[in-house]
């Protein structure tokens, strides 16, 4: 039976509980060559975001960490170079998994990171059971934002750190306009090429559009109980990194 609650898929209003197969449909669909159209749609810089992210993570030995909807390994691989201890990567969707597990066989990385499957909403993980939780380019593809959050606030230790990347709303008038441009006339061009599916990253660009500014979001990083809050702008705010602590 669906749901008569709607919510936004992109642009489109569809039923609550449909998206999270929405999105896993289009995840599936693109995830052998989602680490190449992230070089490709962002010349690279993604990358530079990531090491930001991790930089101010600041991984220690001992320090664990879920990374939720990091399929494809990036942020897990970066933690686990920089010293970090035990991490489970959790994703919705079992392709992007496989995608990160044979890159983690490519090098080498035999042990130390979990795969897991699961519902950014509903993790299966303990209460109070790691140290640090991260999400990248995830959090605005999950139906409920709010419960994304509350969750990784029960998953933590007390005195542990949640941080989120995302792409976020810019903050630069003239880099707007042709941040626009370039992204509803440009991105679903090249991943139509390259994927095979337009429509895929043409619900980025919209889901993107959609998610919350990042005064809005840190607000509701503090309404789930998370204190010191702070955001960094990246690239003219493209994107942003919000970090919160559980104390």
């Amino acid at each position: 039976m669906t749901s008569d609650r709607q919510t936004h898929f992109g642009f489109r209003s569809v039923p609550e509980d449909e998206k999270t197969h929405l999105v896993r449909e289009v995840f599936d669909s693109v995830a052998s060559k989602y680490d190449l159209m992230n070089d490709l749609m962002s010349a690279g810089i993604h990358r530079l975001w990531k090491s930001a992210f991790l930089d101010w993570l600041r991984p220690r030995p001992g320090m664990s960490l879920l990374d939720v909807g990091g399929g494809t390994g990036d942020i897990a691989f970066g933690f686990k170079k920089r010293g970090g201890g035990p991490v489970v990567v959790c994703d919705i969707n079992r392709e992007m998994l496989a995608v990160g597990r044979d890159r983690a066989f490519d090098r080498n990385i035999l042990g130390g990171i979990g795969w897991v499957t699961g519902d950014a909403e509903h993790l299966p993980v303990k209460d109070r059971s790691v140290d640090a939780y991260t999400i990248a380019f995830c959090l605005r593809n999950v139906t409920h934002i709010e419960q994304a959050i509350a969750d990784a606030y029960r998953v933590l230790k007390p005195g542990g750190r949640f941080m989120c990347l995302e792409f976020s709303h810019v903050v630069i008038p003239g880099l707007a306009q042709a941040y626009d441009a370039y992204s509803f006339n440009v991105l679903p061009l090249i991943g139509g090429m390259v994927t095979g599916n337009r429509e895929a990253y043409q619900y980025l660009v919209e889901s993107i559009r959609r998610f919350p500014p990042q005064a809005e979001l840190a607000a509701m990083i503090e309404k789930a109980g998370f204190e010191k809050v702070e955001v960094r702008n990246l690239s003219g705010g493209i994107a942003a990194i919000h970090s919160g602590w559980r104390l």
